[in-house]
């Protein structure tokens, strides 16, 4: 390990939650970069993975990450497979999208609230037996399509609880300086597995069977809760503890609707969730079997080129060290994935789609990852979880979104849906860029929770916007 990389790890994480109960104001506008000292050293694209504790959740983000990919496509297979209902497929599918529209900012309190060595520990005691449970049913042949509903709600509520904790359990492990790299590191080992696990799952189920393949999933999260038993914690009070849960909540609301910066990166979110995501996902099948005469196995290259893409695009954020302008970046990946995906709307035959797929995939992730890591960097402590919660609503419109674009599909067909959709995110992308400059100007060494006032968020957190 370099000089440099020691003394980031020797550097004590920073955490801006409040001893007295109190919320700090959140973000504030720091001295443009130009006016502060240049860094002594430049940050590696794999600098924070020299932190041990934060270099074990990424190997337990990795396990779970490969767990995830492996159990929905098992999952689809077997619901398809025991129904042959496309509407079953969809309605299962679905089920995930009911814990996060209804549960998430919950989570995120439970995230502000407890212990989150705990809480990540629990989650997974809860869902390794329900998976193994599955898995010996099928192997003696006594689960019904019910039995798959169940499992796949109980799974999304852990996920729901799991997400917000993965995303901000860095800032008790890394320092303050490391957190992009940790952030967009944290992407690179979620599709590692996107890329990979799809095919994987389909190997596994010829070769073990679905109740192997279930099998393989508990191994997976078993690795999760080694992982996290292996990583120390540094000691953390939780603020949030000392109100109610409905407070907690209305303070979680309240922060977003007085700061502007969350409030505008919580609405960027959304955006492709609604109008990108979903043609990637829901409408590949199509693409696949009607537009480029295709079967099953071009569809996974199409799925996975996606994948690779966003693979590509992680590691090209985590190499951007302290670049500064993000907000413009941003907005700049938010026009090339449009453009990308527009141009595969009008792609004649897969060869050109493929490399049109990997910009949109790239695009879309480096806009994601630069996104979330802004938010993070945005965002006190004592709030953390709760904001981050809210984040996570995004994923869960976009099984609406699908819906949508599965039902406009019928009517006017899965070129002209992506072609709207794509133009639509682009027109957006325009005017952001155009008339909301606060985006556009943010720099990385501008943002930052703002000092601690001992005020109560509600009268703390007014700030511009």
């Amino acid at each position: 390990m370099s000089i440099e990389s020691e003394k980031l790890v020797a550097e004590k994480p920073r955490s801006a939650e409040g001893l007295s109960g109190s919320t700090p104001a959140g973000p504030v506008l720091a001295p443009p970069a130009e006016n502060q000292p240049r860094e002594a050293f430049k940050i590696g694209t794999f600098q924070a993975l020299g932190v041990r504790d934060y270099r074990l959740l990424w190997v337990s983000n990795l396990f779970g990450s490969a767990g995830m990919w492996i159990q929905m496509v098992t999952l689809g297979w077997l619901a398809y497979d025991m129904t042959g209902s496309g509407t079953i497929l969809g309605a299962m599918n679905g089920m995930r999208a009911i814990p996060v529209l209804l549960l998430a900012p919950l989570a995120g309190v439970a995230v502000d609230r407890l212990n989150r060595r705990t809480l990540m520990i629990g989650l997974q005691l809860v869902l390794i037996p329900i998976i193994m449970t599955l898995s010996i049913g099928l192997f003696f042949d006594q689960v019904e399509i019910w039995h798959l509903f169940v499992f796949t709600l109980v799974a999304g509520t852990v996920q729901v609880f799991y997400m917000p904790l993965q995303q901000t359990i860095a800032f008790d492990l890394v320092p303050r300086k490391l957190i992009p790299n940790a952030v967009a590191l944290n992407s690179i080992a979620f599709n590692v597995t996107r890329v990979v696990g799809p095919s994987a799952a389909g190997y596994l189920i010829a070769w073990l069977g679905p109740e192997g393949n279930f099998f393989v999933q508990a191994c997976a999260y078993l690795g999760v809760l080694i992982s996290i038993f292996m990583i120390s914690f540094p000691p953390k009070q939780a603020s949030a503890q000392r109100q109610s849960i409905s407070r907690n909540l209305a303070e979680g609301f309240a922060y977003v609707r007085k700061d502007k910066t969350a409030r505008l990166l919580l609405m960027l979110g959304f955006i492709p969730p609604l109008l990108l995501i979903p043609s990637f996902i829901s409408l590949m099948p199509i693409f696949a079997r009607d537009v480029f005469h295709a079967g099953p196995k071009e569809l996974g290259l199409l799925m996975s080129v996606t994948g690779a893409g966003g693979l590509v695009g992680g590691v090209f954020t985590a190499s951007l060290g302290s670049f500064e302008r993000r907000g413009l970046l941003e907005l700049l990946m938010l026009l090339a994935a449009s453009l990308a995906l527009l141009g595969f709307a009008f792609a004649p035959s897969m060869l050109a789609a493929m490399p049109l797929l990997f910009v949109a995939g790239f695009c879309e992730m480096v806009y994601m990852t630069t996104n979330q890591t802004i938010l993070q960097l945005s965002i006190p402590d004592s709030v953390r979880g709760r904001i981050t919660s809210l984040f996570m609503l995004s994923m869960g419109v976009m099984p609406v979104a699908s819906l949508v674009f599965g039902m406009a599909t019928d009517h006017i067909g899965a070129q002209a849906v992506v072609k709207i959709a794509s133009v639509a995110a682009l027109a957006a992308g325009m005017l952001i860029i155009a008339f909301v400059p606060f985006i556009r100007n943010l720099r990385l060494s501008q943002i930052g929770p703002a000092p601690q006032s001992g005020r109560p968020l509600a009268e703390s957190s007014r700030r511009a916007g």
